[in-house]
């Protein structure tokens, strides 16, 4: 996880760049490439990512949300917690 300080200085999209680099042979991984169709992506490293999104930024991944589409690339990503973290400001 990110220090306060990380986490104030660098947005989603880097922070979880970040993250899939340290489990991705790829070094400059494209923010369209789709990580699951590259072979990637195991079931259990799935579950990982959904924990990592929940922890880094204090979203719940709820059950409607396990679609492949928000979790296949950088940008998808990305774009998700963008949806969740405004929703739970809404709130």
């Amino acid at each position: 996880m990110s220090t306060d300080t990380d986490a104030d200085t660098t947005g989603p999209r880097d922070r979880i760049a970040q993250y899939l680099s340290r489990f991705f042979p790829v070094h400059d991984l494209d923010d369209e490439a789709d990580i699951f169709e590259l072979g990637f992506v195991s079931s259990m490293f799935a579950m990982q990512l959904v924990s990592f999104i929940e922890q880094e930024f204090g979203v719940t991944v709820d059950n409607d949300d396990l679609e492949l589409e928000y979790f296949r690339s950088i940008s998808a990503l990305d774009a998700f917690v963008a949806r969740k973290l405004s929703t739970s400001l809404a709130r």
